[in-house]
């Protein structure tokens, strides 16, 4: 199940019929008037900032000892 049904399913099991068809009409009309959104939806965020939060922790420990240098003769 993906997360739309999954969210669908919350959706009726929190809400009566008349409940959900005013949340229905409501999304609608925030789909039709764009530009007055209340907020942005997350994807646009995501879009804008591909690299956010998108780290690795490096798996080297770091170095204990100082390196040591060569000697040229």
């Amino acid at each position: 199940m993906d997360q739309i049904s999954r969210f669908v399913v919350w959706i009726c099991s929190k809400f009566n019929r008349e409940q959900i068809e005013k949340i229905v009409q409501e999304l609608m009309d925030v789909l039709k008037n764009k530009s007055n959104l209340p907020s942005r939806p997350k994807d646009v965020f995501k879009e804008q900032h591909p690299k956010y939060r998108d780290f690795y922790v490096d798996p080297n420990p770091p170095l204990t000892e100082p390196a040591k240098k060569k000697n040229k003769i």
